[in-house]
């Protein structure tokens, strides 16, 4: 029996690992645990994306709760370590490139089991991003380095991973989308509003929240080129303090439930987002975004699909924004692997290694 670790650390992951856990418990001689380092109150993590993502909660919480990086570091590499001494292992899948993913990669490897990484390959190239050196590591540690796309599995061979190790296995996000796609559930407030007549805008990333007269610039650009065309801003926390304060004509709703937030983006005229994820979501469903980063670890997104980068610079979003509301956007392709197999071809590999 091949007994499987799938390590979470924050709420995107659970999407990701969803087509996992269907395809193992589809795989005769493989079971799994899935593990999640933060605590069971996490509000993040309510019951509404289980059930929509038709999964079980997570077996292990390991509760580490901290903001300063190094310290959930330690915390959950001590703790995944007690985990560990517990539980027969032998493969943890790691996904991302978040600090506690970091943490359960290093530990597998002192413990000298075998390490896989979900998304390998990424990279922003800037190394001052924590996330970066986390990818930097979590890639140097791994045995087995599963990339989304021919871009990705470059960048892990130029880094020196051996060949034998780096297997381009697809956007796992895709095989979530794949399976979801007639699950979608129109959310409320869309009520009196009609497919394909509004704008999506999420907003998560620091940095950006934090710089509110810049921010206030890009929302009052939004808003003017929208006109009478609703955007729809779901949104959590300070993010959604920010935007009701700096600008009063966004239709600010609370964070959706999955497939209602599935149903949202991919029936909207187009989106605005810093969210990576989000971007690779609507290059699936052949809906314009515009990405406020100058950079993206999701290239095929821009090469092959809808996305186009901004920056976080006004005058750059407007003038993508005028193109987008006047039906004027690049034609698109998915990209290679798209094909919502990626999470057969991953317990496949791990299941013959």
């Amino acid at each position: 029996m091949k007994h499987i670790c799938l390590f979470t650390g924050a709420r995107p992951n659970f999407v990701k690992v969803a087509p996992l856990i269907r395809a193992i418990e589809k795989t005769e001689g493989c079971d799994y645990q899935l593990v999640y380092a933060g605590v069971a109150d996490d509000p993040t993590l309510e019951d509404s994306l289980f059930a929509d993502l038709q999964i079980r909660r997570p077996d292990v919480f390991l509760g580490v709760d901290c903001e300063n990086l190094n310290e959930l570091t330690g915390r959950v590499m001590a703790e995944f370590e007690r985990y560990l001494e517990q539980h027969a292992t032998d493969t943890v899948i790691v996904v991302d490139d978040l600090a506690s993913t970091m943490a359960a990669a290093i530990v597998t490897k002192k413990r000298g089991l075998q390490l896989a990484h979900l998304l390998a390959g990424t990279r922003s190239f800037d190394i001052t991003m924590p996330k970066e050196i986390n990818r930097l590591v979590i890639d140097g540690l791994s045995d087995l380095l599963f990339t989304a796309g021919v871009g990705s599995s470059s960048i892990a061979t130029r880094e020196g991973a051996e060949n034998h190790k780096i297997y381009m296995v697809g956007n796992i996000l895709m095989d979530t989308l794949r399976y979801n796609h007639d699950r979608w559930t129109r959310p409320a407030c869309l009520d009196g509003i009609e497919d394909g007549r509004y704008l999506v805008f999420t907003l998560n990333r620091k940095a950006l929240i934090a710089n509110e007269v810049n921010l206030k610039r890009m929302l009052d650009v939004i808003a003017e080129v929208a006109g009478a065309i609703p955007v729809i801003a779901p949104l959590r926390g300070r993010a959604q303090e920010v935007v009701k304060t700096l600008n009063s004509q966004f239709i600010v709703v609370d964070a959706l439930s999955y497939l209602d937030f599935g149903y949202l983006t991919s029936h909207a005229m187009g989106i605005i987002t810093d969210s990576g994820n989000v971007a690779e979501e609507a290059t699936f469903n052949h809906v314009p975004c515009i990405t406020l980063n100058s950079y993206t670890e999701h290239s095929e997104t821009v090469k092959q699909g809808t996305n186009v980068l901004v920056g976080e610079d006004a005058d750059t979003l407007r003038s993508s924004l005028n193109e987008l509301v006047a039906g004027q956007w690049k034609r698109s392709s998915l990209p290679d692997r798209w094909d919502g197999r990626t999470a057969e071809r991953i317990v496949q590999i791990i299941h013959q290694s």
